[in-house]
């Protein structure tokens, strides 16, 4: 996906496929052309040298219901609080505990 930024413009041009039919899904989630269109909100935090990705929330799109917890293979390193990105679940994890999978995906440390 190649982004352009120009002042408070921000172009987003498609640069496969599977780019070009997100690119699709997500303009329908976020206009509406009979109300008022959505608002992406920035989630956390992007590092490029940390994170491969930067989040957003859609505004007026609930997050998915929590769901049980279940354990990865991966064990944390020291004591810390993981969280969930999608659903905002937070939970403690002691060092050499397995480190909880949430919506799909493991849960990160709050550095």
């Amino acid at each position: 996906m190649k982004i352009n930024i120009d002042n408070n413009l921000v172009e987003l041009a498609p640069e496969n496929t599977d780019e070009a039919q997100d690119l699709e899904k997500l303009w329908k989630l976020i206009v509406d052309c009979v109300r008022e269109n959505k608002k992406l909100n920035p989630v956390g935090e992007y590092h490029p040298q940390k994170n491969s990705q930067a989040r957003f929330h859609i505004e007026d799109i609930p997050a998915p219901e929590p769901q049980k917890t279940q354990w990865s293979t991966s064990k944390a390193s020291e004591d810390n609080t993981f969280y969930c990105s999608i659903c905002n679940k937070y939970i403690h994890i002691v060092k050499d505990q397995e480190i909880p999978l949430c919506c799909g995906r493991e849960m990160e440390p709050i550095e």
